[in-house]
């Protein structure tokens, strides 16, 4: 094995030799175990959540498929439907083209030709990141079998009265000209402003204070084309009188009703509000509740009518509406009617005042253009009957938020849920099944073929719907689509319901929500066992990692590393504002001198799960990389020293007679409570811990410690040969198992560091990941041997601060005096002497009889006993004062803080008689070790 660990010269190898055997397949014959991998948009590459989302998944499947279950990661893609649509059509402006010009078949044929050469970047990604996914199950939601499932869906719930089309108010993007729904609108703070008009009151009417006028309040000026009414509160005494009377709509002409209604907020403005049912979510709830006629004064561009279309609320034309409207204002987009009706108002004295006003403007998350609810016919989901039984699944406990938490954010969206707008006015996606006869009748079927047969419609002329369906309606259908429904395939019946999704909070509407929904209905089963959330990954001050701001990290860049000009290329492309491009060059050259080094796979993964604390967002901290890319550094030279000592060595493993020594019997029951530990974890989604034990037990345990206690034995060409045989059978084996415990956490210096050792450790094996999962055995935990070795690693760290405060050379050997051993002291002392001689590197031991006087000594402390360091000939008087003074601080700052604690009488008449104990038990230890460095600094300052 190279003396160096070097990531780069293993992974892609390693990856390459797991996949092409197959090893990532379900094979094992437990119980089976589950995960869909959510589905990363096929038109993107990974970011950190993608890095941090797939680690997680990852390390689930390898611990449950290394515990025998039959595991299943179903990897696949998402077509992504308006994201994708504005790539290629971008692509396509470049070279002059739109994609009305091609036609709808063109046009698709250029994306799946795209989606064939760019689409597997996102792939090739996942399986840098080590990802074990079952490559030869990749589904993608274009595919045939997927996009038959889709077409099932819709018609089963068609048939089930779950999905109708209707006329309502949508979310309407004027770039890409199809409805969005509410959870891929962004809500931005801007400045605006509100504009106070003057609505000439009709018939004569008067106001309470004499005026012939209402003064409306508005945002959007352009929208009082399309008004229906003015509405006041009807506790509002300054216009009971003037309820059910009537306005003239300025510039249009039109009388007008004013309505009573609670939406209005007298303390608002003058407390009327002007009605436009056909512009805005609010007022369409207010035009349901007056039976208002919905007018629509835009076109899809946002542009102004040259008459507008009224509607009833059941979606029938109102023949009683006269649609003309001023041909002024015919073909003017929305900003420049506000321009010219604002100006108009001014003309004719209606303006009465405009105020600065903070806004909230909704803006196209794809697009990032200012939405326009529009009235318009929409395929819809009827989303309360569904949302009953997923409601009632999580209240069962049948699924399960982890943590438990994020149960009441969903409650709270199901239990108000609105029906779900699932059409999109897009040619990329699955196209709705409804077909259309020339009388303008609607048929719903699986193809054409099934329509005619069903409806008798012969030869009778039909079209298709032209639009396609929302992307999150197939996503929706993952768990279950993948396997292959609507057949019963065997591995539908075998994998399904899954076992665990891994998402972030940020999706639970747009898709955990809807795959319940949707499973629970369709296949009478639920998606998945338990929902795990995680946060969101951001940079190191906590901010949310996003272009604008110069903060995005791409995980392969640390794990391949990249340098300073690539990484400001990276971050700087295509930003339209040279001086905010500059500023963010600027920032990255400042945080990244040197660019990124390589750090490697497995340094990323665990730095991801070690920083995986349930539902809090992560703060992404490069030093933690470092860190962990350095815990690599110590397994690989680790490894490699047992290496040199076990190869080729005799290390017991067919039998042959051994002794363990009490070191070893140590981290042999050490192991075991860290195996018990890290499965504890795993089970309850603890990565974090889990991960902390198993650092703690490999840097802290087996590579700080054990390495080191044991070379006396190792390096003893005298010691028995039964001792060296249990030393080096437990060197190798307790790394070998290490190695399958630190598997799903880092399983490629796991993979390669085990081929390496497994024979000397008697396993065998094609590879780590298919080895059985460590399970800790209690007979196996031995305390004494815990306890002995305490006492020596004490005993030990007491002499190396003395020896470095007192700058005595570690090379030195020194003569020890122990005062106040007890008779376990004097055991632990005479079984551990040879070990203690070499690698405490002593010259003499003496232990203190009673009553007889120690010499002037430096002291350190082993519970109650001391251990002194003569001074003669070593002793600079004034550091091992400085230092008794620090130790003597410290003591009584534990004397003070215990002390309370027991005389504050609330603590004491709480707590447990055993936490009581503890803390008697705590402050009689702190009294004595501070008498005794008082008399020790005593006599000292005295020489």
């Amino acid at each position: 094995m190279d003396k160096t660990y070097q990531p780069h010269a293993i992974e892609t190898a390693l990856y390459q030799n797991w996949e092409a055997n197959n090893y990532f397949a379900p094979q094992g014959s437990g119980e089976p175990y589950t995960i869909m991998i959510p589905p990363p948009n096929v038109t993107g590459s990974l970011h950190m959540g993608h890095g941090f989302n797939n680690s997680i998944m990852d390390a689930l499947i390898r611990f449950r498929r290394m515990q025998g279950r039959n595991t299943l990661w179903q990897p696949g893609t998402d077509h992504a439907g308006i994201a994708t649509q504005m790539v290629v059509e971008r692509q396509l402006a470049a070279e002059g083209i739109g994609r009305h010009d091609l036609g709808r078949d063109q046009f698709l044929e250029k994306v799946w030709q795209w989606k064939e050469q760019s689409g597997g970047t996102i792939t090739r990604q996942i399986r840098r990141l080590g990802s074990s996914v079952d490559w030869s199950r990749e589904r993608f939601t274009m595919d045939e079998g997927l996009s038959e499932a889709v077409k099932e869906a819709f018609v089963r719930l068609h048939k089930d009265g779950l999905i109708y089309r209707g006329k309502r108010l949508v979310n309407w993007d004027t770039k890409f000209h199809t409805a969005i729904s509410d959870l891929e609108v962004e809500s931005h703070d801007e400045k605006g402003s509100l504009w106070n008009l003057r609505y000439p009151l009709a018939d004569g009417k008067k106001t309470a204070e004499g005026l012939d006028y209402l003064i409306v309040a508005t945002t959007r000026p352009e929208t009082m084309l399309g008004d229906s009414a003015v509405a006041v509160n009807p506790l509002d005494e300054r216009y009971q009188a003037l309820i059910g009377s009537f306005v003239e709509l300025p510039l249009v002409g039109r009388r007008i009703p004013i309505i009573a209604d609670d939406y209005c907020d007298p303390e608002f403005g003058t407390g009327c509000v002007k009605i436009t049912p056909a512009h805005d979510f609010n007022d369409y709830e207010v035009g349901k509740r007056h039976n208002l006629p919905l007018i629509n004064i835009f076109d899809k561009n946002a542009a102004v009518l040259a008459t507008a279309q009224a509607f009833n609320l059941d979606g029938s034309v109102n023949d009683q509406f006269d649609g003309s409207l001023p041909a002024k204002y015919a073909g003017l987009n929305r900003f420049e009617a506000r321009k010219q009706i604002v100006a108009d108002f001014d003309a004719a004295g209606l303006l009465e005042k405009i105020e600065d006003h903070a806004l909230k403007v909704p803006k196209g998350d794809r697009s990032g253009t200012i939405i326009e609810p529009w009235l318009t016919d929409q395929w819809y989901v009827s989303t309360k009957p569904l949302a009953e039984k997923a409601i009632a699944v999580v209240e069962s406990g049948e699924i399960q938020f982890v943590p438990k938490q994020y149960e009441n954010m969903y409650f709270s969206w199901m239990r108000d849920i609105q029906d779900w707008c699932i059409s999109r006015q897009l040619w990329w996606g699955h196209r709705i099944p409804a077909w259309y006869d020339d009388s303008g009748n609607v048929y719903v079927g699986r193809d054409e073929a099934e329509v005619r047969a069903t409806h008798n419609l012969g030869d009778a002329n039909l079209r298709q719907d032209e639009d396609v369906l929302d992307t999150w309606f197939s996503s929706g259908l993952w768990t279950f689509s993948t396997l292959g429904w609507p057949q019963q395939t065997d591995f539908l019946k075998t994998f399904h319901p899954t076992d665990v999704l891994v998402t972030g909070f940020d999706i639970i509407f747009f898709w955990v929500a809807r795959m319940i929904m949707l499973s629970t209905h369709l296949t009478g089963q639920i998606p998945f066992k338990t929902v795990y959330v995680h946060g969101l990954v951001r940079d190191g001050q906590g901010q949310k990692m996003s272009k604008s701001k110069g903060n995005v990290l791409d995980p392969l860049d640390i794990v391949d590393g990249i340098d300073l000009e690539a990484l400001v290329t990276k971050r700087t492309s295509g930003m339209m504002q040279p001086k905010l491009a500059e500023k963010i060059a600027k920032q990255t050259r400042a945080e990244f001198p040197e660019g990124i080094a390589a750090y490697g796979t497995d340094a990323l993964r665990f730095t991801n799960l070690a920083l995986a604390s349930t539902g809090r967002d992560i703060k992404f901290d490069m030093g933690r990389v470092e860190g962990y890319r350095n815990f690599c550094n110590k397994i690989w030279n680790a490894a490699n020293f047992v290496i040199e000592n076990t190869d080729g060595q005799d290390t017991g493993v067919n039998g042959e007679p051994v002794e363990l020594s009490s070191v070893d019997r140590w981290i042999i029951s050490a192991l075991q409570r860290t195996e018990a530990e890290v499965t504890r974890q795993l089970d309850a989604f603890r990565f974090d811990m889990a991960a902390q034990a198993l650092y703690e037990f490999i840097w802290d345990e087996y590579c700080a410690w054990y390495l080191e206690l044991v070379k006396p034995v190792l390096w003893d060409e005298n010691a028995p040969l039964e001792r060296q045989r249990g030393t080096r059978r437990t060197l190798v084996r307790v790394l070998e198992v290490a190695l399958r415990l630190a598997h799903p956490f880092m399983p490629f210096i796991t993979e390669e560091i085990w081929q390496r050792i497994k024979g000397q450790a008697g396993v065998s094996g094609d590879t780590i990941m298919l080895q059985q999962w460590p399970v800790a055995n209690e007979e196996r935990i031995d305390a004494a041997a815990e306890g002995d070795i305490e006492w020596v690693k004490q005993l030990m760290l007491g002499l190396r601060q003395i020896r470095g405060e007192m700058k005595i050379s570690m090379a030195k050997r020194i003569d020890i005096i122990l005062a106040n051993a007890n008779d376990e002291d004097r055991r632990r002392l005479a079984d551990n002497l040879p070990l203690l001689n070499k690698l405490a590197k002593l010259e003499s031991v003496r232990v203190l009889e009673a009553g007889e006087e120690a010499p002037m000594s430096a002291t350190a402390l082993v519970g109650e006993m001391q251990v002194l360091v003569p001074m003669a000939g070593l002793i600079d008087k004034d550091a091992e004062l400085a230092r008794l003074d620090k130790e003597i601080a410290r003591l009584d700052g534990e004397v003070q803080r215990v002390g309370g604690k027991l005389s504050n009488q609330g603590f004491v008449a709480k707590a447990p008689a055993e936490v009581l104990e503890k803390e008697r038990a705590k402050l009689a230890e702190a009294e004595l070790a501070l008498r005794n460095m008082v008399e020790q600094r005593g006599k000292i300052a005295n020489l």
